[in-house]
């Protein structure tokens, strides 16, 4: 396969491609489906390069749109339903879109696009006059999709994904062992890139079924892995703690293989998840730049700690600020190359310079490689502290304080210090009915870790900001932070 939509052809026709809300939709039913929405569409004004956005919660909606966008070669455009109207507002000019599938109205500031109903552009029921055929001159290297990226600061950026990028990555992931007889939950979102790659596209690339999720509940999310015996469910660790914490071992027995990604996985969290269930808890790597999977770890071949090994036909490099390759097994920043890597950032031509620097993904994370070639992320780059002169890397503290009696959730971030440059600030939640005694977490840490690497503070807070996509939020807590200071008067 060379392009995104014909994956709709990776099933026997009678087979079950979709199960949503009590639908069954086979794969014959979501061939029809697609190209009735490639029709509509087309008979919408969409024609080939157009951007178009899809607003929507999980649904078999979602898949229809997204396929019979790339169908007709125009460029589909997922936006994050839990934006405000002034970042999806961004987004909208500066993808330049003119069309917007919702499954709500959008009450935009001003009319910037012709809004659709997904429903009724998504449907199975059709009578309008098919489009034409997708130009010769169309190739697997055009766009697929822009994927804005959360960013840390400023604006997100568009991620331009072609054809190839997306299907490669698919095929690239075939390590998992993916066959028809595998029920995938599709409870990650699918605007982002790790739920649409390993919930979506695995799934009908390998002709199993997608079992859709419209978000993330507890008792939802449990009752369906049991009653429709899920095999494959790809997580956050925010999902992963919840399962733990609230399902019985027997309402996971159908699985068979789990993955977690999208942030960093606690040790603490893995541990508590696999005694649990006796059930390993895999984890992967990866970012929007890359598809998204850059690292996972086969059925099997877990390690603790590690994000797994590079997928089949990707180099990976650990560099020097210079460029240089570090010393075998020592830390610095990952770099990568394959077919999976982006074009670039929609209309940033510097940004795409910068990040693809050398014909390589500069990701932004420092990472080592052990003798067997299995990865293990030591931080982000830009969350690293500098305390008189000593590299500081959070992660490393914070996989301590998870396994401190009481604590929930911790974060530790660099925060301006007159003496040392930066210092560490110690962020947590603590369990419900628990009460955490920091002289005796300082002591834990004392005994456990040099003394400059101790946080200099410490911040009880009743939860941790996150983000849409489960991650803890650094940015959000230091903003709070600085705000908190300068109502003090600091």
């Amino acid at each position: 396969m060379k392009f995104v939509f014909e994956l709709v052809n990776g099933g026997h026709k009678n087979d079950l491609a979709i199960f949503d809300q009590g639908r069954r939709i086979t794969y014959e039913d979501l061939e029809t489906a697609v190209e009735n929405c490639r029709d509509k569409l087309y008979s919408l004004g969409v024609r080939c390069g157009d951007r178009v956005a899809i607003f929507s919660r999980n649904s078999a909606e979602f898949i229809y749109s997204y396929l019979g966008i790339t169908a007709l070669g125009a460029i589909a455009v997922p936006i994050n339903f839990q934006l405000s109207l002034r970042e999806i507002e961004f987004i909208l000019r500066d993808a330049e879109i003119q069309h917007i599938l919702t499954y709500v109205p959008l009450k935009l500031h001003e009319e910037l696009v012709e809004q659709h109903e997904i429903q009724k552009c998504a449907t199975l029921d059709s009578k309008i006059p098919h489009a034409p055929e997708i130009p010769s001159e169309f190739t697997e290297d055009d766009p697929a999709v822009l994927i804005y990226t959360s960013g840390t600061t400023g604006n997100p950026k568009g991620a331009i994904l072609s054809h190839k990028n997306l299907v490669r990555n698919v095929e690239q992931i075939r390590v998992l062992k993916c066959n028809p007889d595998h029920r995938i939950l599709c409870v990650l979102p699918m605007y982002h890139c790790f739920g649409w790659t390993c919930c979506v596209l695995n799934s009908l690339f390998n002709g199993a079924s997608i079992f859709v999720l419209d978000s993330f509940t507890p008792k939802e999310t449990i009752e369906t892995i049991r009653e429709h015996k899920i095999t494959d469910l790809f997580a956050v660790p925010s999902i992963c703690r919840l399962i733990t914490k609230l399902a019985k071992k027997s309402d996971l027995d159908s699985l068979q293989y789990i993955m977690s990604s999208g942030t960093t996985l606690p040790l603490q969290v893995a541990k508590e998840f696999e005694e649990k269930f006796d059930k390993k808890l895999s984890e992967g790597y990866g970012l929007s730049e890359a598809s998204p999977i850059v690292t996972l770890t086969p059925p099997g071949m877990e390690r603790e700690g590690s994000i797994g090994l590079a997928i089949p036909d990707e180099e990976l490099r650990i560099v020097n600020p210079d460029g240089s390759d570090v010393k075998p097994g020592e830390p610095g920043e990952l770099w990568i190359k394959g077919d999976n890597i982006m074009l670039g950032y929609w209309n940033l031509p510097n940004e795409t310079r910068k990040v693809l620097e050398g014909g390589y993904l500069h990701t932004g994370d420092v990472a080592r490689i052990d003798s067997d070639g299995y990865v293990f992320i030591v931080n982000r780059l830009k969350d690293m502290i500098i305390s008189m002169g000593e590299n500081i890397y959070p992660r490393e503290i914070e996989e301590l304080i998870y396994k401190f009696p009481g604590i929930r959730e911790a974060a530790v971030i660099g925060v301006e210090d007159s003496l040392r440059g930066q210092a560490g600030a110690c962020f947590y939640s603590v369990e419900e009915d628990s009460n955490v005694d920091i002289r005796e977490l300082k002591k834990y840490l004392q005994h456990n870790l040099a003394l400059y690497k101790i946080p200099r503070e410490f911040h009880k807070v009743d939860k941790l900001p996150r983000t849409s996509t489960g991650k803890i939020s650094k940015r959000e807590i230091l903003n709070l932070f600085n705000e908190k200071k300068s109502r003090k008067g600091v």
